[in-house]
């Protein structure tokens, strides 16, 4: 593996670990301390979701003009700052503010990579290389809750976990600027919004797209708090994303062969997707939940790298930096989706009802996929 994608997966695994240290504490923070409600708590994944929903279309375009280091270390910083900033939060307004900047901040940090990573590898390695850099970024992410287990355990304050949190994602800032020193040089394309028009040559990915990151988006920002609701301790939930992590984790290690039955394994990961949101609506106990989230854990991870790749293998390498980041508005839709909807739904019907309400619409995703599964293949390059 060449210098720039070591330096690009050591980034991912530093941005996951202040991730999986402070997000899945972020709920029950905002619901036990701050006193929000359950559409509150939506309405704060909402806030932090919908920046990602149009930012990345712009930062796709610079993608194509623009040394993707420097944007990489420019969403670090930002990063890093809005995670801070949450430590001396007050209110839900000021958290949703803080969340905005996440939001953008995220913009500069996934699609710089995956085009760092495309641009770094060749059409046979590409799968891989995607899987290796996500698999750094969730093994991040579950070394992250194991971490705050431990600073919990010894009585370090909410606050104080964002604030280390913060500081290890500013580490992230000097990985970009070395990989920045070391990443291929950009060709200039004309500016333009062609990749949105790229994107609707795949309907049938997109719809599994927004059905896996609406999902996504509620395990992220309400689930934590469903799970306190439902008599798990902050060290058990924290223990859960660990377990959740693990899941992503071998999803991902096992994603190059995988990728070779492409259609195969999306349809199984809805599925797995929808079989872990109908046992989180009966869970009553640790394992259970540890069952749903390892689920889920599976669907979740892999539909990214082979989505991903269905997508590249269609569209012409000059575009490969607008693509991507109409790739990523497609995720930011699907992520305020999610909780836009949980929130509400949660607060006027129940704990379980979000739940319930997305394995029925799983449930026919997984059909739509079986009646599609040709049009979920990559284009295959001939040996």
């Amino acid at each position: 593996m060449n210098k720039v994608l070591i330096l690009v997966n050591i980034t991912g695994l530093i941005i996951g670990i202040s991730y999986g240290l402070h997000g899945p504490i972020l709920p029950v923070f905002a619901k036990n301390v701050i006193g929000a409600t359950y559409s509150e708590l939506g309405l704060i994944g909402l806030t932090n979701f919908v920046p990602y929903m149009f930012i990345p279309l712009f930062v796709g375009i610079l993608l194509d003009r623009v040394n993707n280091g420097y944007l990489l270390a420019v969403g670090a910083a930002i990063n890093s700052a809005s995670i801070y900033l949450l430590s001396i939060a007050q209110s839900v307004p000021e958290i949703m503010g803080f969340r905005i900047m996440t939001g953008v901040a995220h913009a500069f940090f996934w699609p710089p990579c995956e085009s760092i990573i495309s641009n770094e590898s060749s059409e046979k390695n590409r799968v891989k290389n995607i899987s290796m850099f996500t698999m750094f970024f969730v093994s991040g992410f579950m070394i992250g809750p194991l971490l705050g287990s431990v600073l919990l355990g010894v009585d370090i304050t909410y606050r104080i976990l964002f604030q280390i949190a913060a500081f290890i994602l500013a580490a992230a800032i000097i990985t970009s600027l070395l990989a920045s020193r070391k990443s291929v040089k950009k060709h200039h394309e004309k500016f333009s919004f062609s990749s949105i028009k790229e994107m609707k040559r795949f309907p049938e990915v997109i719809v599994l797209l927004v059905f896996c990151t609406s999902s996504f988006g509620i395990i992220l920002t309400i689930y934590p708090a469903f799970l306190n609701d439902s008599g798990m301790s902050a060290s058990d939930i924290l223990l859960l994303y660990f377990i959740f992590g693990i899941s992503r984790v071998v999803t991902l290690a096992l994603a190059g062969k995988l990728a070779r039955k492409t259609s195969q394994t999306l349809i199984a990961g809805t599925t797995a997707v929808s079989i872990g949101l109908a046992i989180s609506v009966v869970a009553d106990s640790i394992f259970s939940f540890g069952i749903a989230l390892v689920l889920m854990g599976f669907g979740f991870s892999i539909f990214f790298p082979l989505t991903l790749e269905i997508i590249l293998s269609k569209t012409r390498k000059g575009i490969s930096g607008k693509i991507i980041g109409a790739y990523e508005t497609v995720f930011g839709m699907g992520w305020a989706i999610g909780p836009t909807i949980g929130g509400p739904i949660t607060q006027s019907f129940g704990n379980e009802s979000p739940y319930l309400v997305f394995c029925i619409i799983g449930i026919g995703v997984t059909l739509f996929a079986i009646n599609f599964r040709k049009k979920l293949e990559p284009q295959r390059i001939l040996s």
